[in-house]
């Protein structure tokens, strides 16, 4: 399978040879903040089947101090991806094109959702993070 992705402006693309996995909807006050948003969407890459098309030079990246970042292009915004000790972790939903063949399998730390969201009926959630 091959999955590509772009930012909002099409200046940074990539490409991946390999299925996604572990999708999940994030929603706490971090992850809203991050994606600009109620929650993020978000799945797990592995990190030898993803290689950056074009802009590499223009992304941007944020790393905390527990070793988890994001790497955005610094034209748009766009978030597009995630990283553990500087390593893809995976893929932001939104900046895939077409369909990554993936459903959201859970909704995380719901118990800091916004108050203002409303959670659908019958989905997999965890209060905190997901189980290990």
């Amino acid at each position: 399978m091959v999955i590509n992705g772009e930012c909002f402006c099409g200046k940074v693309t990539y490409r991946i040879d390999g299925k996604l996995r572990n999708a999940r909807s994030g929603h706490c006050s971090r992850c809203r903040k991050a994606f600009s948003s109620q929650a993020s969407a978000y799945a797990e890459v592995a990190p030898d089947t993803f290689k950056w098309l074009s802009g590499k030079d223009l992304l941007t990246t944020y790393q905390s101090k527990h070793g988890f970042g994001l790497q955005f292009c610094s034209q748009c915004g766009s978030t597009l991806c995630g990283t553990y000790r500087g390593d893809i972790h995976g893929v932001t939903l939104g900046c895939v094109n077409g369909d990554a063949e993936i459903e959201i399998g859970m909704h995380i730390f719901v118990g800091s959702k916004a108050t203002w969201e409303m959670m659908p009926e019958h989905v997999v959630q965890f209060k905190e993070g997901p189980p290990v």
